[in-house]
């Protein structure tokens, strides 16, 4: 989509959904060397209030605005924001996580072939449970403008 394909308030319904693997969830905390125990340590999360290994905030970010971008990202020019960002609930191996988007705002950029866009994004997993939420600006081509 276009700059001028979106519009203030609409909401979208991203068509895809990812289960979060246990290489999704180990690796990247492994490659950002994210060491907190919650993250590797199953013994550590026997008896506390999350039993299980946490994903990685970053990871359950990361899954929820790549979902997104089917919609939001295809002409996008430059990311120029992510604001607001909240982590509503834990997830785990094997939760799947679905992405809406709505259109918070619009405005013409300093440049002819582009305009800012600002998206609300937020992750919901296989029980409708809200596990995340942010705010992204994104700088995106305009219909006819070349790239």
């Amino acid at each position: 989509m276009y700059f001028e394909d979106f519009t203030v308030g609409d909401v979208y319904e991203h068509a895809r959904g990812k289960t979060v693997t246990e290489m999704d969830g180990v690796l990247i905390t492994n490659m950002v060397m994210n060491t907190a125990q919650a993250h590797f340590n199953a013994h550590s999360r026997e008896g506390s209030a999350f039993p299980h290994v946490l994903v990685f905030g970053g990871v359950t970010i990361s899954m929820v605005i790549g979902l997104a971008t089917q919609d939001t990202g295809e002409h996008a020019l430059a990311e120029l924001g992510l604001d607001r960002i909240r982590l509503r609930a834990p997830v785990t191996h094997g939760h799947t996580l679905y992405a809406y988007t709505e259109v918070l705002d619009k405005q013409d950029a300093d440049r002819p072939d582009a305009g800012v866009v600002r998206f609300k994004h937020w992750g919901v997993n296989q029980d409708d449970v809200l596990v995340f939420e942010g705010e992204r600006t994104t700088l995106i081509q305009r219909a006819g403008a070349r790239r």
